[in-house]
């Protein structure tokens, strides 16, 4: 099983975006207090627990207790927010992104299959 990391600093953000120089990274952008994030959320675990891309980076913001990383993370992909959020960052620009309902399953192992 895949897991996230969880990004709460700018310089964690930094990092994980340096890393999709090497390998894709797949951002999360999840609301505790949305219940469409909360049904994102488990499409996304249910992914992760069932066979994953493992060659992909996972990583989550929390959007409203870690707003600031948040709103960076907009800035620096270039991708309106929008919360629950995926977005495939390669090469630290982002390839893929989607929000809300798309947030599936079947849609993340389309565009992550190996």
């Amino acid at each position: 099983m895949a897991t996230m990391t969880k990004l709460t600093t700018s310089e964690q953000l930094q990092s994980a975006l340096a890393v999709s120089d090497e390998k894709p990274l797949l951002l999360f952008k999840h609301s505790t207090r949305c219940p469409i994030s909360a049904g994102a959320y488990q499409q996304m675990m249910s992914y992760l627990q069932n066979e994953p891309n493992e060659a992909v980076e996972y990583a989550l913001i929390h959007v409203i207790e870690d707003r600031p990383i948040s709103r960076e993370a907009a800035e620096l992909l270039r991708v309106q927010h929008e919360s629950p959020q995926v977005i495939l960052v390669k090469n630290q620009a982002p390839v893929w992104h989607t929000s809300h309902s798309h947030i599936t399953e079947d849609a993340l192992k389309q565009h992550l299959k190996g």
